[in-house]
């Protein structure tokens, strides 16, 4: 080979290497960029997940959990329990060191009986107008020292049991979302449903007057 020709051979490997340098730096750069462009919907996404404004972040599943059930039912989860299953639960979960073995022992306010009286800070579970807002309290609430430990099951036989102790279903029916909202509560037909208050508003339930 000539001295020529080797001198152009070693131009064209040069400006050949300088070209597939600069093809491999811009196809970096446009992986670079799309891997960005990926990385921001991604960021947008999960912002939009939390709320339109960006701000806040995902619930978790204790906050999931932790939600309000209507008087109606309607959001009650799906589970079951009988009144023999909640009276094992009541023990084993430690409801009784405040209620009582039976409910009514104490130290804590008794579940079974009772009237709302002038000197009572509290609603005794038969005067409730809506059962589902009982399933509703224990779950979000008990045991006081410990809320929310119950599963969805537990706190249908927990309800269970204490509507049977209190004479308003029978021992062997079973607590679902669908029956728990079809029971009656005596206290039912005593409320009534607020609306705008004024001096002259009549409370939704009775109050009895201690002697």
């Amino acid at each position: 080979m000539s001295e020529r020709n080797i001198a152009r051979w070693t131009a064209c490997a040069t400006r050949g290497a300088v070209v597939s340098a600069r093809r491999r730096t811009r196809l970096g750069g446009a992986v670079a960029l799309l891997a960005a462009a990926l990385l921001s919907g991604g960021a947008l996404q999960a912002q939009e997940t939390v709320s339109p404004s960006g701000l806040g972040r995902p619930l978790t599943d204790a906050e999931q959990h932790d939600r309000i059930v209507g008087p109606e039912g309607a959001d009650l989860p799906p589970g079951s329990g009988t009144a023999a299953e909640g009276e094992m639960v009541f023990a084993r979960r430690g409801c009784s060191a405040c209620h009582g073995p039976t409910g009514l022992e104490g130290p804590s306010i008794a579940l079974v009986g009772g009237d709302i009286t002038t000197r009572s800070n509290y609603f005794p579970i038969r005067h409730w107008p809506f059962a589902p807002s009982i399933w509703d309290y224990i779950r979000r609430v008990m045991p006081y020292d410990r809320p929310g430990i119950l599963s969805d099951d537990e706190t249908y036989a927990v309800t269970a049991w204490l509507l049977y102790r209190n004479g308003i279903i029978q021992q062997e029916e079973v607590m679902t979302a669908e029956t728990l909202a079809e029971v009656r509560m005596p206290g039912r037909d005593d409320y009534q449903q607020p609306g705008t208050w004024t001096p002259e508003t009549r409370r939704g339930f009775r109050i009895l007057t201690e002697p």
